[in-house]
């Protein structure tokens, strides 16, 4: 068994673009899988991590060694949630805590190994054993939500996603700067809180994310359309859950 499979992804690529990838770099303990349809990769992976890394991600000989330390560090860990050092910028970019008021809010640069809620929407690793127990990825949501909802579920499922400060890779130059004003698109802004909030809602219920349903009207019907859907899948996610209302404090 491989011991890491990456799964480079990039929403405006296209099929003959992906057929074309030529990995950075082989080895007998790694595999390469190139393109948008993640679950279809995720059903051929075959290694005991996964990494999923968005195309401006530099997924190097150096992270992959410095994952592994990691793995060996904290076996009791299902997932991780490796920081991005945006070159061009020099700042880096962490995984989410849970917040009252936004939903997420990312950590600090400072901020110390700790547990947290989701990983950054362009970088993310999961252990085998959780992939297992959680299921596919809900591939309707907007990408920057779809590994939130799947750190989300994974807590239900008995995993955790843990931070470790030093676990940090590259951008290649091309990084996304989707908080420019000038690239904003509100209606895939909008639709971007819409997912968040689906994915908050269906595996912590309304009460524990009413802060944030309430700034944000838009949101809230949204929710409240979608509510029967939401409570079904909801039920689904939860029925089995070893998440405890307790746990939700290591990850605000």
């Amino acid at each position: 068994m491989r011991q890491f499979d990456v799964f480079v992804w990039d929403g405006n690529t296209s099929e003959n673009e992906q057929e074309s990838f030529e990995p950075p770099f082989t080895d007998s303990a790694l595999g390469w899988f190139y393109g948008n349809d993640l679950n279809s990769n995720l059903e051929n992976s075959e290694a005991e991590w996964v990494v999923f890394a968005h195309r401006s991600i530099a997924i190097d000989r150096q992270f992959l060694n410095d994952l592994a330390e990691c793995i060996s560090g904290y076996p009791m860990v299902d997932a991780f949630a490796p920081r991005i050092h945006d070159k061009q910028s020099g700042k880096f970019l962490s995984g989410y805590a849970l917040d009252k008021k936004a939903g997420l809010k990312m950590l600090d640069e400072n901020a110390k190994m700790r547990f947290v809620a989701a990983p950054h929407p362009y970088l993310a690793v999961f252990s085998r054993r959780i992939v297992q127990r959680t299921g596919r990825l809900d591939d309707t949501l907007a990408k920057s939500a779809i590994f939130a909802d799947y750190a989300f579920r994974m807590l239900h499922a008995g995993g955790k996603m843990f931070s470790v400060p030093y676990l940090v890779a590259n951008t290649t130059g091309n990084f996304p700067k989707t908080d420019a004003p000038e690239i904003q698109n509100p209606q895939a802004e909008q639709q971007e809180k819409n997912d968040l909030a689906y994915a908050l809602v269906k595996s912590f219920g309304i009460p524990r994310n009413i802060r944030f349903l309430a700034r944000n009207p838009k949101v809230f019907y949204f929710i409240w359309k979608n509510r029967k859907e939401i409570f079904e899948k909801r039920d689904k996610a939860t029925l089995l859950s070893k998440f405890k209302n307790s746990d939700i404090a290591e990850l605000s």
